[in-house]
Protein backbone atom coordinates (compact mmCIF):
# COMPACT_ATOMS: atom_id res chain seq x y z
CA UNK A 1 0.00 0.00 0.00
CA UNK A 2 1.43 3.52 -1.23
CA UNK A 3 1.99 6.38 1.18
CA UNK A 4 -1.24 8.93 1.26
CA UNK A 5 0.30 12.01 0.53
CA UNK A 6 -1.78 15.22 2.52
CA UNK A 7 -2.60 18.11 0.88
CA UNK A 8 -4.28 19.45 3.57
CA UNK A 9 -1.46 19.32 5.83
CA UNK A 10 1.13 20.55 3.78
CA UNK A 11 -1.17 23.09 2.91
CA UNK A 12 -1.89 23.89 6.44
CA UNK A 13 1.93 24.24 6.97
CA UNK A 14 2.01 26.38 4.14
CA UNK A 15 -0.47 28.87 5.58
CA UNK A 16 0.94 29.03 8.74
CA UNK A 17 4.49 30.19 7.62
CA UNK A 18 2.49 33.02 5.41
CA UNK A 19 0.47 34.20 8.70
CA UNK A 20 3.97 34.24 10.60
CA UNK A 21 5.58 36.30 7.12
CA UNK A 22 2.67 38.43 7.09
CA UNK A 23 2.59 39.58 10.74
CA UNK A 24 6.34 40.82 10.56
CA UNK A 25 5.06 42.38 7.11
CA UNK A 26 2.86 44.29 9.42
CA UNK A 27 5.29 45.04 12.22
CA UNK A 28 8.03 46.42 9.64
CA UNK A 29 6.26 48.42 7.70
CA UNK A 30 2.49 49.08 9.13
CA UNK A 31 1.22 47.76 5.86
CA UNK A 32 -1.11 44.88 4.94
CA UNK A 33 -1.01 42.48 1.78
CA UNK A 34 -3.66 43.31 -0.30
CA UNK A 35 -5.11 40.56 -2.20
CA UNK A 36 -7.99 41.87 -5.20
CA UNK A 37 -10.12 38.73 -6.31
CA UNK A 38 -11.92 40.03 -10.07
CA UNK A 39 -14.73 37.40 -11.08
CA UNK A 40 -16.76 37.84 -14.22
CA UNK A 41 -20.17 36.54 -14.21
CA UNK A 42 -22.18 33.95 -11.74
CA UNK A 43 -20.32 30.21 -12.53
CA UNK A 44 -21.03 28.41 -9.15
CA UNK A 45 -17.95 26.64 -9.83
CA UNK A 46 -16.05 30.00 -10.11
CA UNK A 47 -17.99 31.77 -7.15
CA UNK A 48 -17.31 29.09 -4.81
CA UNK A 49 -13.55 29.18 -5.35
CA UNK A 50 -13.30 32.74 -5.28
CA UNK A 51 -15.28 32.33 -1.91
CA UNK A 52 -12.45 29.83 -0.65
CA UNK A 53 -9.77 32.46 -1.79
CA UNK A 54 -11.46 35.45 0.26
CA UNK A 55 -12.19 33.73 3.38
CA UNK A 56 -8.43 31.99 3.19
CA UNK A 57 -6.92 35.40 2.83
CA UNK A 58 -8.82 37.02 5.85
CA UNK A 59 -7.63 33.87 7.55
CA UNK A 60 -3.55 35.42 6.86
CA UNK A 61 -4.81 38.76 7.80
CA UNK A 62 -4.32 40.15 4.63
CA UNK A 63 -6.72 43.31 2.81
CA UNK A 64 -8.86 40.76 0.75
CA UNK A 65 -11.25 42.66 -1.72
CA UNK A 66 -13.71 41.25 -4.41
CA UNK A 67 -14.66 42.89 -7.79
CA UNK A 68 -17.48 40.96 -9.10
CA UNK A 69 -19.20 41.99 -12.25
CA UNK A 70 -21.70 41.19 -14.47
CA UNK A 71 -21.69 38.60 -16.86
CA UNK A 72 -22.16 42.02 -19.77
CA UNK A 73 -19.14 43.40 -18.33
CA UNK A 74 -17.54 44.23 -21.76
CA UNK A 75 -13.54 43.89 -22.21
CA UNK A 76 -13.17 47.39 -21.81
CA UNK A 77 -14.52 47.61 -18.59
CA UNK A 78 -12.20 44.72 -17.37
CA UNK A 79 -9.14 46.21 -18.47
CA UNK A 80 -9.99 49.33 -16.92
CA UNK A 81 -10.64 47.46 -13.47
CA UNK A 82 -7.25 45.82 -13.34
CA UNK A 83 -5.27 49.14 -14.56
CA UNK A 84 -7.14 50.74 -11.26
CA UNK A 85 -5.97 47.89 -9.12
CA UNK A 86 -2.47 48.20 -10.71
CA UNK A 87 -2.57 51.57 -9.84
CA UNK A 88 -3.76 50.86 -6.55
CA UNK A 89 -0.39 51.28 -3.82
CA UNK A 90 -2.91 49.08 -0.97
CA UNK A 91 -3.13 46.34 -3.49
CA UNK A 92 -0.22 43.95 -4.20
CA UNK A 93 -1.96 40.57 -5.45
CA UNK A 94 -4.46 40.86 -8.37
CA UNK A 95 -6.19 37.81 -9.40
CA UNK A 96 -8.80 37.54 -12.38
CA UNK A 97 -10.69 34.08 -11.71
CA UNK A 98 -10.54 31.97 -15.01
CA UNK A 99 -12.63 30.99 -17.38
CA UNK A 100 -14.38 34.45 -17.97
CA UNK A 101 -17.42 34.17 -19.71
CA UNK A 102 -17.55 33.59 -23.77
CA UNK A 103 -17.17 36.92 -25.34
CA UNK A 104 -14.27 37.81 -23.37
CA UNK A 105 -10.39 37.13 -24.18
CA UNK A 106 -8.70 36.01 -20.87
CA UNK A 107 -5.13 36.47 -22.54
CA UNK A 108 -4.97 40.14 -22.63
CA UNK A 109 -6.25 41.23 -19.43
CA UNK A 110 -3.81 38.26 -17.97
CA UNK A 111 -1.11 40.22 -19.59
CA UNK A 112 -2.26 43.42 -18.81
CA UNK A 113 -1.84 42.74 -14.64
CA UNK A 114 1.40 44.16 -13.59
CA UNK A 115 4.02 41.19 -13.38
CA UNK A 116 4.52 42.01 -10.02
CA UNK A 117 0.93 41.83 -9.18
CA UNK A 118 0.51 38.72 -11.15
CA UNK A 119 0.08 36.47 -8.04
CA UNK A 120 -1.56 33.33 -10.14
CA UNK A 121 2.41 33.63 -12.03
CA UNK A 122 0.49 33.89 -15.80
CA UNK A 123 2.49 36.78 -17.09
CA UNK A 124 4.47 36.11 -19.31
CA UNK A 125 7.59 37.40 -17.71
CA UNK A 126 6.92 35.49 -14.34
CA UNK A 127 6.38 32.62 -16.71
CA UNK A 128 9.87 33.71 -18.67
CA UNK A 129 11.88 33.93 -15.49
CA UNK A 130 10.53 30.70 -14.53
CA UNK A 131 11.32 29.48 -17.86
CA UNK A 132 14.91 30.60 -17.44
CA UNK A 133 15.70 29.43 -14.11
CA UNK A 134 15.01 32.15 -12.05
CA UNK A 135 12.93 30.82 -8.82
CA UNK A 136 13.57 34.20 -6.99
CA UNK A 137 12.65 37.59 -8.26
CA UNK A 138 9.15 36.33 -9.71
CA UNK A 139 6.04 34.71 -8.99
CA UNK A 140 5.58 31.09 -9.17
CA UNK A 141 2.14 29.61 -10.65
CA UNK A 142 0.08 28.58 -7.98
CA UNK A 143 -0.64 24.92 -8.77
CA UNK A 144 2.33 23.56 -9.69
CA UNK A 145 4.22 25.39 -7.09
CA UNK A 146 1.88 23.42 -4.56
CA UNK A 147 2.58 20.12 -6.43
CA UNK A 148 6.28 21.00 -6.38
CA UNK A 149 5.96 21.24 -2.51
CA UNK A 150 4.47 17.43 -2.18
CA UNK A 151 6.99 16.31 -4.73
CA UNK A 152 9.69 17.35 -2.51
CA UNK A 153 7.87 16.00 0.70
CA UNK A 154 8.62 12.74 -1.07
CA UNK A 155 12.15 12.99 -2.76
CA UNK A 156 13.73 16.24 -1.17
CA UNK A 157 14.77 19.53 -3.17
CA UNK A 158 16.98 17.61 -5.20
CA UNK A 159 15.48 15.42 -8.06
CA UNK A 160 18.80 13.88 -9.76
CA UNK A 161 18.79 11.01 -11.34
CA UNK A 162 14.96 10.65 -11.22
CA UNK A 163 12.82 10.35 -14.30
CA UNK A 164 9.79 12.60 -14.41
CA UNK A 165 6.59 12.73 -17.06
CA UNK A 166 4.35 15.46 -16.97
CA UNK A 167 0.95 14.34 -18.53
CA UNK A 168 -0.70 17.79 -20.14
CA UNK A 169 1.32 20.69 -21.64
CA UNK A 170 -0.86 23.66 -20.63
CA UNK A 171 0.51 27.11 -20.02
CA UNK A 172 -1.56 27.34 -16.67
CA UNK A 173 -0.24 23.67 -14.91
CA UNK A 174 1.76 21.34 -17.48
CA UNK A 175 4.54 23.42 -18.93
CA UNK A 176 5.50 25.25 -15.61
CA UNK A 177 5.64 22.09 -13.90
CA UNK A 178 7.84 20.90 -16.11
CA UNK A 179 10.08 23.60 -16.05
CA UNK A 180 9.81 23.37 -11.70
CA UNK A 181 10.91 19.90 -11.91
CA UNK A 182 13.46 20.74 -14.74
CA UNK A 183 15.15 22.95 -12.10
CA UNK A 184 14.95 20.57 -9.47
CA UNK A 185 17.43 18.29 -11.76
CA UNK A 186 15.07 15.83 -12.66
CA UNK A 187 15.19 14.40 -16.12
CA UNK A 188 11.43 15.63 -17.41
CA UNK A 189 9.12 14.33 -20.16
CA UNK A 190 6.15 16.12 -21.37
CA UNK A 191 3.18 13.90 -22.75
CA UNK A 192 0.02 14.80 -23.76
CA UNK A 193 -2.46 13.77 -26.60
CA UNK A 194 -0.13 13.62 -29.36
CA UNK A 195 2.23 11.43 -27.82
CA UNK A 196 2.84 8.14 -29.30
CA UNK A 197 2.68 5.64 -26.14
CA UNK A 198 1.83 7.82 -23.09
CA UNK A 199 1.74 4.50 -21.21
CA UNK A 200 5.05 3.18 -22.03
CA UNK A 201 6.45 6.11 -21.12
CA UNK A 202 4.60 6.44 -17.51
CA UNK A 203 6.25 3.26 -16.92
CA UNK A 204 9.55 4.82 -17.39
CA UNK A 205 8.92 7.57 -14.91
CA UNK A 206 9.87 7.70 -10.92
CA UNK A 207 7.40 10.92 -10.86
CA UNK A 208 4.11 10.73 -12.33
CA UNK A 209 2.43 14.17 -12.55
CA UNK A 210 -1.08 14.20 -14.42
CA UNK A 211 -2.87 17.11 -15.59
CA UNK A 212 -4.87 16.40 -18.80
CA UNK A 213 -8.50 16.51 -17.50
CA UNK A 214 -9.56 12.69 -17.86
CA UNK A 215 -11.25 11.02 -15.31
CA UNK A 216 -9.15 8.28 -13.73
CA UNK A 217 -7.03 7.87 -16.95
CA UNK A 218 -3.25 6.86 -15.49
CA UNK A 219 -4.38 3.06 -15.07
CA UNK A 220 -1.62 0.54 -12.19
CA UNK A 221 -0.37 -1.31 -15.38
CA UNK A 222 0.79 2.14 -16.37
CA UNK A 223 2.63 3.02 -13.42
CA UNK A 224 6.31 1.98 -12.44
CA UNK A 225 6.49 0.03 -8.95
CA UNK A 226 6.90 2.72 -6.13
CA UNK A 227 6.72 5.61 -8.46
CA UNK A 228 5.13 9.18 -6.80
CA UNK A 229 2.03 9.98 -8.68
CA UNK A 230 0.91 13.54 -8.55
CA UNK A 231 -2.85 13.84 -9.70
CA UNK A 232 -3.26 17.15 -10.18
CA UNK A 233 -7.20 16.49 -11.70
CA UNK A 234 -10.53 17.10 -10.56
CA UNK A 235 -13.29 15.76 -12.57
CA UNK A 236 -16.66 14.70 -11.83
CA UNK A 237 -18.29 11.45 -12.55
CA UNK A 238 -21.63 9.66 -12.24
CA UNK A 239 -21.80 7.67 -8.83
CA UNK A 240 -24.69 5.14 -9.15
CA UNK A 241 -23.50 3.50 -5.69
CA UNK A 242 -23.65 6.52 -4.08
CA UNK A 243 -27.56 6.41 -5.26
CA UNK A 244 -29.78 7.96 -8.23
CA UNK A 245 -28.12 10.73 -9.96
CA UNK A 246 -25.53 10.95 -7.44
CA UNK A 247 -21.87 12.02 -8.51
CA UNK A 248 -18.20 12.26 -7.18
CA UNK A 249 -15.28 13.42 -7.53
CA UNK A 250 -12.53 11.96 -8.85
CA UNK A 251 -8.60 12.36 -10.85
CA UNK A 252 -6.82 11.74 -13.46
CA UNK A 253 -5.56 8.36 -11.78
CA UNK A 254 -7.17 5.70 -11.05
CA UNK A 255 -6.55 6.01 -7.14
CA UNK A 256 -8.16 3.09 -6.40
CA UNK A 257 -5.89 0.98 -8.64
CA UNK A 258 -3.36 3.07 -8.32
CA UNK A 259 -2.67 3.38 -4.73
CA UNK A 260 -1.09 -0.52 -4.68
CA UNK A 261 1.68 0.24 -7.41
CA UNK A 262 2.84 3.41 -6.08
CA UNK A 263 4.89 4.46 -3.60
CA UNK A 264 2.89 7.56 -2.57
CA UNK A 265 -0.07 9.55 -3.69
CA UNK A 266 -1.95 12.30 -3.76
CA UNK A 267 -6.04 11.72 -3.30
CA UNK A 268 -8.31 13.51 -4.58
CA UNK A 269 -9.93 15.84 -3.57
CA UNK A 270 -7.68 16.76 -0.56
CA UNK A 271 -4.37 16.39 -2.08
CA UNK A 272 -2.79 19.38 -4.86
CA UNK A 273 -6.19 20.75 -4.49
CA UNK A 274 -5.44 22.65 -0.78
CA UNK A 275 -2.06 23.46 -2.14
CA UNK A 276 -3.21 25.82 -4.64
CA UNK A 277 -5.24 28.10 -2.40
CA UNK A 278 -2.13 28.20 0.21
CA UNK A 279 0.15 28.87 -2.88
CA UNK A 280 -1.45 31.84 -3.93
CA UNK A 281 -1.77 32.91 0.12
CA UNK A 282 2.35 32.72 -0.48
CA UNK A 283 2.64 34.88 -3.90
CA UNK A 284 0.83 37.14 -2.18
CA UNK A 285 2.61 37.62 0.89
CA UNK A 286 5.74 37.40 -1.40
CA UNK A 287 4.09 40.44 -3.60
CA UNK A 288 3.88 42.53 -0.60
CA UNK A 289 7.32 41.89 0.89
CA UNK A 290 8.80 42.83 -2.73
CA UNK A 291 6.47 45.36 -3.36
CA UNK A 292 7.23 47.50 0.25
CA UNK A 293 10.75 46.34 0.13
CA UNK A 294 11.47 44.11 2.05
CA UNK A 295 13.73 41.16 1.88
CA UNK A 296 11.77 37.93 0.03
CA UNK A 297 10.16 35.26 2.24
CA UNK A 298 10.58 31.37 0.81
CA UNK A 299 7.75 28.75 1.73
Amino acid sequence: MSTRIDGKVAAASVIDAVKTSHLALEEATGHKAGLAVVIVGDDPASHAYVGAKGRMAKECGFNSVQHTLPVETTQEELLALVAKLNDDASIHGILVQLPLPRHLDAEPVIQSILPQKDVDGLHVVNAGKLATGDLTTGLLSCTPAGAMILVKQVHGADLSGLNALVIGRSNLFGKPMAQLLLNANATVTVGHSRSKDLSALCRQADIVVAAVGRAEMVKADWLKQGATVIDVGINRIGAPELGDGKTKLVGDVDFKGCQDVAGAITPVPGGVGPMTIAMLMANTVIAAHQQLGRPRPSF
